[in-house]
């Protein structure tokens, strides 16, 4: 019992460190929205002629700042599905971790029974318990994970018909993180 106290220990830490690398990449997708948002905003100001003033006299300013705009805007869509990807491979990750463990008590070299599972060593949780707190946190970092794509994917079709509080209330769900409520997985994660 000891033994596989202790691989849960270690997929405890991997599951940590994933969740590091989470809260990271959500800095970057951060960042990476808001910018993303101002050049929306800004192509909005580009569109309009009068904006321009006594540039207007020159050639073509008009549609090369759009163009470099646009450019530019794609350039972070591309940044973020990259990051998505990452977030989607962390996903995965909480996923494997669950799994792996679900089969190493069930069905692996240890085969417990219900009582064993249910058997609390020490002050630690029993590990059932910490079999649904691994599922309960790729559940949640799942449902993340869908609702930044979401929001992504708004983002790039808001682009041609902007709205200042469409994209303010975006940013807000990405800042938020509404279905990742961290406290309530770190205690598992602080008793291994």
């Amino acid at each position: 019992m000891e033994d596989i106290v202790k691989k849960f220990q270690n997929k405890f830490r991997k599951v940590r460190e994933e969740m590091k690398q989470w809260d990271e990449l959500q800095s970057c997708l951060i960042s990476q929205f808001r910018n993303a948002s101002h050049i929306v905003e800004r192509l909005q100001v580009l569109q309009n002629s009068n904006n321009y003033g006594v540039l207007k006299c020159v050639g073509g300013m008009r549609d090369a700042l759009l163009e470099k705009q646009i450019e530019s805007f794609r350039n972070i869509l591309v940044s973020m599905k990259k990051t998505l990807e990452k977030f989607h491979c962390i996903v995965l990750s909480l996923d494997k971790i669950h799994r792996d463990s679900r089969q190493q008590v069930k069905g692996g070299s240890y085969n417990l029974s219900v009582k064993q599972l249910q058997q609390q060593v020490g002050i630690k949780p029993s590990l059932i318990y910490c079999l649904d707190s691994l599922m309960f946190i790729h559940e949640i970092y799942n449902s993340e994970y869908m609702l930044k794509s979401s929001v992504i994917s708004a983002l790039s079709e808001m682009a041609l018909n902007p709205s200042a509080s469409d994209l303010s209330a975006l940013q807000q769900l990405l800042v938020d993180q509404p279905n990742l409520h961290t406290e309530e997985g770190m205690f598992e994660l602080s008793v291994w």
